[in-house]
């Protein structure tokens, strides 16, 4: 495919995804109904169509139309580009541009930075001189991150492995287990390595949370909010440690036990009548349901759907989770709450109520991650009972 074919395929699944399809449902869609694109061509595309997505409010203004065609328009305006070199209306490119087609600058902060307006005071609440940078950084593609899995693997030998697929990695600071992939990331889930539950994909920041809590042999930590089950894989690739997982919805946890079983751990699966009697624990994990806000790079819908009233419906939902599970952890233990989230209101400020409320508990440790630090946006807190 030509490159101004391929603009032509992204402005088709962006009208799809604008329409109302996800954008995996969207993308596998036309590929299916595209035999004839090769991997690269669909890797361009997935670029073109994600790159739009996190950047839809200044390319919409750039492009003149929150469309498609508008927001690919924006695309090559927003790099100082002329738009007639792609769209030709010859072969497969997009029609050739109209008069009226002209766009704009961005008219504002939040535009400029592709922050839902609303959200934007929020944002600078919380982040402050930061702020800028941290939406900045939500603009452009994430990271790959890889886990370690060292009850298979040391660092260095996970690099060896995947450097004979074509993979090159280096180690990330935010984490011992943690690797940044700079080479090959497009093949990870076919190696070697990762077939063998040396690797699975997890966000450095993500890593840190679960290393922070320093885990001896012996304890028993519950994951509460376990979703896939990545952390819980984490907390169980350390020796001695028995782990369990929950979800208020188990069909997220559905491929947990084949990946625990790949990675060559045991993880036991709750469900919520059961906890009561597992209790107490040792530590109980709450990667509370949030707004994302920390990971939109990777899932830039998130972005605009989130609303004023879901943002306080979430809060809510944090603070009743922490108070419903603080009894299940034991004396002497640790209550850990975590977000990949970068808003006060979900994160300090929640700590904050429940302290309120409970003051026989105290706060013993907390960390922040940033998203143009080299991690997703995260947050944790170490509670424990005074």
């Amino acid at each position: 495919m030509t490159p101004a074919a391929r603009v032509q395929a992204a402005i088709d699944i962006l009208d799809d995804i604008l329409a109302g399809t996800p954008a995996e449902k969207a993308l596998t869609g036309w590929a299916r109904r595209s035999r004839f694109a090769g991997s690269k061509d669909r890797a361009a595309i997935r670029d073109h169509v994600f790159d739009a997505l996190r950047r839809k409010r200044s390319y919409a203004a750039w492009g003149g139309a929150e469309t498609g065609r508008g927001l690919m328009l924006g695309a090559v305006r927003a790099k100082g580009d002329d738009p007639a070199e792609l769209f030709t209306g010859q072969g497969h490119a997009p029609l050739p541009v109209q008069p009226q087609e002209t766009g704009r600058p961005p008219r504002s902060d939040a535009e400029r930075l592709d922050i839902p307006d609303w959200l934007w005071p929020i944002l600078v609440r919380s982040l402050g001189e930061e702020s800028e940078a941290a939406a900045m950084a939500l603009q452009r593609r994430a990271p790959v991150h890889l886990r370690v899995n060292i009850r298979k693997a040391t660092v260095s030998e996970a690099m060896e492995l995947l450097a004979e697929d074509g993979i090159t990695a280096q180690k990330h600071p935010a984490c011992e287990t943690a690797l940044e992939v700079t080479v090959g990331s497009r093949k990870v889930a076919q190696s070697a390595a990762y077939r063998a539950g040396v690797v699975e994909l997890q966000d450095a920041a993500s890593q840190a949370v679960v290393a922070a809590l320093k885990l001896r042999p012996g304890v028993r930590v519950l994951d509460y909010c376990a979703g896939g089950g990545g952390k819980a894989l984490a907390l169980a690739a350390h020796k001695g440690v028995e782990v369990f997982a929950h979800d208020v919805s188990p069909a997220r946890m559905r491929d947990l036990p084949g990946r625990a079983e790949r990675a060559g751990v045991k993880v036991t699966l709750l469900d919520s009548k059961d906890i009561a009697r597992e209790a107490p624990f040792d530590v109980v994990l709450v990667d509370a349901p949030c707004s994302g806000s920390g990971s939109w790079r990777r899932s830039p819908a998130g972005k605009w759907a989130l609303t004023a009233d879901r943002l306080e419906e979430l809060t809510q939902m944090q603070a009743d989770i922490l108070s419903r599970v603080a009894n299940t952890v034991g004396q002497g233990g640790i209550l850990a709450y975590a977000t990949c989230s970068m808003l006060d209101v979900e994160n300090s400020a929640v700590i904050d109520t429940f302290l309120r409320k409970r003051p026989d508990w105290m706060e013993k440790y907390h960390k922040s991650w940033l998203v143009f630090q080299g991690t997703d946006g995260f947050f944790t807190s170490h509670l424990t009972r005074v």
